[in-house]
């Protein structure tokens, strides 16, 4: 088994589809509700397949955070949440291939959006680091 995250981008990816272009903010709440209860239904079938790990949505606002030495307040900036990359939520999957969480991705990947339609989102696929690479020299 191979744990991955898939990862909802709130407006990432490669082209998006005409479903994803509008915004969740100017859903009915009824298309929300939708929504959400598909991406529970995803986890409920990953779950009886023995996949599923954990899943949560995240709120667009964050902040960047880093070190900057001894005695220092952390630095901070930000918000960034007008760029394409500000992740909308993941789901932790443990899958037997890269095969198997490609598929579990296009599931997710069709959950519906405004009308109902599926929104056929891109979902990133991300492998976690298993072992540490080798160094050599």
């Amino acid at each position: 088994m191979a744990k991955f995250l898939l990862l909802k981008h709130y407006r990432g990816g490669p082209e998006p589809m005409p479903t994803a272009r509008v915004p969740m903010d100017r859903w009915t709440p009824e298309e929300v509700s939708a929504h959400v209860a598909y991406m529970d239904h995803v986890a409920e079938v990953l779950s009886e397949r023995g996949e599923y790990v954990n899943s949560h949505a995240l709120s667009p606002e964050g902040t960047f955070v880093r070190y900057d030495g001894e005695g220092q307040r952390p630095v901070t900036d930000g918000p960034f949440a007008e760029t394409k990359d500000v992740i909308a939520g993941w789901m932790m999957i443990d899958v037997e291939s890269v095969e198997r969480a490609h598929e579990a991705a296009a599931f997710l990947s069709a959950a519906p959006g405004q009308g109902g339609r599926p929104l056929q989102e891109w979902i990133e696929v991300r492998p976690f680091l298993e072992m540490p690479p080798t160094v050599t020299d």
